[in-house]
């Protein structure tokens, strides 16, 4: 059970990973099509360059050994921008199609936060 664990975190923390990375770089960048979607939904346009430098940097906060607590924020920052992005898409009454993407780096992250190994983990000590 611990390695078929093991394999879980690391398939979807690649994933995480990837998908993280190529959508921080883009948005930082304000390539890819950013502009449109984000204009669509209402916002400023510097908010991709906010999000992207985030992005990365939460990425390397994943991927690097040890700092628990550093690793919960990033995934709490993926969690919020995720949910955010898919509930921007569907409360400005775009198409479901639009908000996939944003849910399946949600469940991923999910997933990949869930399955992380117990270094990787905040233990409390309670007295």
């Amino acid at each position: 059970m611990k390695k078929r664990h093991s394999i879980i975190y690391w398939i979807t923390t690649i994933f995480l990973s990837i998908g993280m990375t190529a959508g921080g770089v883009q948005q930082m960048l304000q390539i890819g099509g950013y502009n449109e979607i984000v204009s669509s939904l209402g916002y400023p346009l510097y908010v991709l360059s906010i999000l992207g430098v985030w992005k990365i940097l939460g990425v390397i906060a994943i991927l690097i050994p040890k700092f628990p607590l550093l690793k919960e924020w990033a995934y709490a920052g993926f969690f919020f921008a995720m949910s955010g992005a898919a509930i921007s898409h569907l409360a400005t009454g775009q198409q479901f199609v639009e908000a996939v993407p944003s849910l399946i780096l949600l469940i991923v992250t999910v997933l990949s936060w869930y399955f992380r190994p117990a270094d990787r983990k905040i233990t409390l000590k309670i007295n």
